[in-house]
């Protein structure tokens, strides 16, 4: 297994001269993903009485409240998967157009994609409702699925899930540990009032793919 300096130098230099892509990217990600789940928010806040959102009208709240759930399965989790593994795109051909990538890899058998975002986050609630540091262990376990969903697309969205805990035996640590090596940079980001974050995102995701091409191989090699 390369060492967590390997996995960032091998996305630096992914990214090298290819962050403009890179950060529209992560503007369209962050748009997107705050436009899909406005409504539910809105929705949120209006229920915990906070000031403004209590003064929406109730049948808006009710339409937003029933189309909280819809929004997220049909577009932000495939758009989730699809931005994830855009990544590897970048990584694994120099395909930076990481915008068009994401849309075009979340909506190519985007039920499926949508499927198997739901089942990850639904498995680990229920994981984080027995107890926090479960979750977080099963978090980490399923975090390869995206990836191995658009390359076994052979596979079902459980299966693609129970792939994902196979090959991450051994080295959820390993995962664990990399995030941690970005929270310098994300608390260096926060200081430009979360700006900076549009190009740590394209950082941390090209990291996560050259995490799972390594995993990837190590996996292979040992079958």
């Amino acid at each position: 297994m390369k060492t967590n300096q390997e996995l960032k130098n091998s996305a630096l230099a992914a990214l090298k001269g290819n962050w403009a892509p890179a950060v529209l990217g992560a503007i369209f990600f962050t748009f997107a993903t705050c436009l899909i789940t406005f409504p539910g928010y809105c929705s949120n806040m209006a229920a915990f009485g906070m000031p403004f959102f209590d003064s929406i009208n109730p049948k808006v709240l009710k339409i937003f409240s029933n189309s909280s759930f819809l929004l997220n399965f049909f577009l932000l989790y495939p758009l989730t998967l699809g931005y994830s593994v855009a990544h590897k795109e970048l990584l694994q051909n120099g395909d930076a157009a990481i915008t068009r990538n994401t849309v075009r890899l979340a909506f190519s058998d985007y039920v499926r994609n949508a499927v198997s975002i739901l089942l990850v986050y639904l498995y680990t609630l229920l994981w984080t409702l027995l107890f926090i540091v479960p979750g977080i262990i099963k978090g980490l376990a399923y975090s390869l699925t995206p990836f191995i969903v658009k390359d076994n697309p052979q596979l079902s969205p459980n299966q693609a899930i129970n792939l994902s805990m196979k090959m991450m035996k051994g080295h959820k640590f390993d995962l664990f540990y990399l995030y941690l090596s970005f929270i310098g940079w994300i608390l260096l980001a926060m200081l430009t009032l979360g700006i900076g974050l549009l190009w740590v995102i394209p950082y941390m995701q090209t990291s996560m793919a050259a995490f799972y091409l390594d995993v990837k191989n190590d996996y292979n090699n040992n079958i």
